[in-house]
């Protein structure tokens, strides 16, 4: 790799930023032309050690009809003095012009690659600071989901924005790097009688009148991987939940997501008091028509959120947890490029399980924990070694990687560094990371240097039990890890052992005391192959094809279908009907693949169904595993 230069050695002073941004002080010193240089992204054009992308400024206009936003984009850049050029990243985007604050440039556009879109190379002069580019998205745009009224609860259409990893350029035209954090500030206007949301602070909240509907005014004062920033259009209202906490959804939907969201201030205060202060002013979350194809994405300040988490009884709220914890981890501290993804993802998990102990208890982090176990146990056991590490190969794709790998291995090196140092240490140090490195990129070779300096400080007997490298490097789990161990979990032993080995009946285990993740555990945990009986006595005993958990539902219905049991098909057909979350489709739709002549005609069925309500992420995914047969 060729050795970068810093910003500031490259002479790449940081311009002021646009007067929409800099309107109050932001809650950082801009110092990102003094940080370490970024190492290369294969998953970018972009090339930031000669200009880079400061600010973003959008004036929007949502056409619902044609399905497209359209208007300019404003970039506030830096350039090194001999630049000519700066390399933006887009794909599917209709270029209209391109101006500089000195007038006409030149531009082009490279060779696009279905991976990662093309090059836009625009040609700089001395004095270019600011670059207006005037174009419009693409109705197929990866990033956007234009929903028809039917596929909203409201009966109105629905839009709404998915960055993460490298979407971005489908909508913006930026440099689309986690590395490169920008600030931004939009003016979106959105149709008549619908309202616009954005990952940044609202400035005009009832909207202004204009041509073509109502725009809205946004701005996030604090430099952001540019993947968080998120747009949403629809019939939204607002609940409160606390001075800095709230709630946006669907009118009909708004009750149930505030009931469901009830312990949000109590978890920002959690989160505070371990990891120091919550930096982006407001936490809300948006709950999303199920479309939606995440469990949830940590956008800054708005939390975008699955439907699917709305089980009825707060038992899925630990995904707020996850994407508030993500405030820290990711969105404070990012990883600079996509093979690093452990660094948000892995530490974002820790986080949550220390937010969940914190309100709920040690046992029920146990009972996460053992479950995290269990899928990176299976994990080990079926995909490659390569796979496996922390650190994954650059060649991959953005979003190639195993959640088993990236989420519970990354937490479990997390705790395992806290068993060996003890918490006080630990949390003493992670608190100093994330104040350190704040608004800042991070790779794994950073932070097992920072962790050597600021913990190990050359103790060897410390530096070998603790096994940094074979962690963030090597396949599987190093020596040093430790199972975990949920006491209430013996009990579901025993009841999983009283039926599958013993004849019992299902309706002996405690299925009503049990939480969801003692039901997970049970479903889980049973044999993979059960008779025809077997299956009608545990519908029987427990409801299973109606039950409102989509967790255990999910669960329920993998073991169902395993076993091509027939009464699984219709609510099998309702959940890939009615919601669009990756996490439980994409298996689904393997499950009745793998079933040959018996399942494959259902889910090529079902799928020509419900594809039309899939975003274009989760449509990719299941495409290929509809046709792989």
């Amino acid at each position: 790799m060729i050795k970068r230069r810093t910003l500031l050695a490259a002479g790449l002073a940081a311009p002021a930023l646009s007067a929409c941004a800099t309107s109050s002080a932001p809650d950082y010193v801009d110092n990102r032309a003094s940080l370490p240089p970024l190492p290369h992204d294969r998953h970018s054009h972009a090339r930031p050690d000669e200009a880079r992308v400061l600010h973003v400024s959008l004036d929007l206009t949502a056409n619902f009809a044609l399905k497209i936003l359209e208007g300019a984009a404003t970039l506030t850049i830096a350039a090194r003095p001999d630049a000519r050029e700066i390399v933006l990243d887009i794909d599917g985007l209709d270029i209209r012009n391109v101006r500089t604050n000195q007038g006409e440039t030149q531009w082009t556009i490279g060779q696009r690659r279905p991976e990662l879109g093309a090059p836009l190379s625009i040609a700089l002069r001395p004095g270019d600071r600011e670059i207006t580019i005037a174009y419009a998205t693409s109705p197929d745009a990866g990033a956007l989901q234009w929903l028809e009224p039917a596929q909203t609860a409201s009966g109105k259409p629905f839009l709404f924005s998915q960055g993460q990893a490298i979407l971005t350029r489908t909508w913006a035209p930026t440099q689309d790097s986690p590395g490169i954090r920008q600030t931004y500030d939009a003016r979106i206007v959105a149709p008549e009688g619908l309202k616009a949301v954005m990952s940044a602070e609202m400035l005009t909240p009832n909207g202004e009148a204009s041509e073509g509907g109502r725009a809205y005014r946004f701005r996030m004062r604090n430099p952001v991987p540019i993947y968080l920033m998120s747009l949403a259009i629809g019939d939204l209202e607002f609940g409160a939940v606390g001075q800095r906490t709230g709630v946006w959804a669907e009118p009909s939907v708004l009750q149930r997501g505030l009931f469901e969201c009830a312990d949000m201030e109590a978890m920002v205060r959690a989160a505070e008091a371990l990891y120091g202060p919550y930096r982006w002013g407001r936490y809300d979350v948006l709950i999303l028509p199920p479309s939606f194809p995440y469990g949830g994405m940590e956008n800054p300040r708005l939390t975008f959120l699955t439907p699917t988490f709305l089980a009825g009884d707060r038992s899925l709220v630990s995904l707020i947890a996850h994407e508030l914890a993500h405030s820290w981890s990711g969105n404070l501290v990012t990883n600079a490029v996509w093979s690093d993804s452990w660094l948000n993802e892995g530490f974002t998990t820790y986080f949550e399980g220390r937010i969940t102990e914190a309100l709920y208890g040690v046992e029920r982090a146990a009972q996460q924990n053992v479950l995290a176990w269990a899928e990176i146990q299976e994990a080990i056991r079926t995909i490659p070694a390569d796979s496996q590490r922390l650190h994954l190969p650059e060649e991959r794709g953005a979003e190639d990687n195993s959640s088993a790998i990236v989420y519970e291995k990354g937490a479990l090196f997390l705790r395992t560094l806290e068993r060996e140092v003890g918490r006080p240490r630990f949390d003493a140090y992670l608190r100093s990371y994330f104040d350190r490195h704040a608004f800042q990129p991070m790779t794994t070779a950073r932070f097992l240097a920072d962790f050597r300096e600021r913990v190990v400080q050359g103790d060897a007997a410390l530096e070998q039990r603790l096994q940094l490298d074979a962690w963030a490097f090597e396949p599987g789990l190093p020596s040093n890890a430790e199972e975990p161990r949920a006491e209430s979990f013996v009990e579901v032993a025993h009841f999983v052992d009283h039926f599958a080995s013993h004849g019992g009946a299902p309706a002996a285990a405690p299925w009503e005391t049990w939480g969801t993740y003692e039901r997970q555990r049970y479903l889980q945990t049973l044999p993979r192959t059960l008779a025809r009986a077997q299956l009608d006595a545990l519908e029987s005993a427990f409801g299973l094809n109606n039950v409102g958990n989509a967790e255990v539902l999910f669960d329920w219905l993998s073991l169902a279908l395993s076993n091509r049991y027939e009464p699984a098909l219709a609510p099998t057909e309702r959940f890939l009907t009615s919601m669009g979350r990756g996490k439980f489709v994409r298996p689904l739709y393997r499950a009745l693949m793998a079933q040959g002549d018996w399942g494959q005609p259902h889910a090529r069925r079902i799928y020509a169904r419900a594809r039309a309500t899939y975003h274009p992420i989760v449509q990719g995914a299941v495409d290929r595993i509809v046709a792989a047969s």
